[in-house]
């Protein structure tokens, strides 16, 4: 759970739009939040950044493009890079 005011998909249309085109980029292993919104919509990361819907679909659409199975690196390379990054800045996604 977030500890900072959110915005729901299901109450803003803006938000909504920003989570749904962010979210088209992300391979599909990635369709089921972890640590979802009590609405399950989202993920409370993502979430965090509903108040400003712009910066939630920017933010999280650099990192779908940056996931794509297009890439040279494999599945595993992603997720060993993400791991050490999540370790450096002590976050437990």
């Amino acid at each position: 759970m977030t500890w900072i005011k959110t915005v729901s998909s299901v109450a803003d249309e803006k938000v909504r739009r920003a989570i749904e085109s962010q979210r088209e980029l992300y391979p599909i292993e990635y369709a089921e939040p972890i640590h979802p919104t009590p609405d399950g919509q989202t993920s409370d990361i993502v979430a965090s950044h509903s108040l400003i819907p712009d910066a939630l679909h920017h933010a999280f659409s650099t990192f779908g493009v940056l996931m794509s199975p297009d890439l040279p690196l494999t599945r595993r390379q992603h997720e060993m890079i993400t791991t050490v990054v999540s370790v450096a800045n002590r976050c437990h996604y």
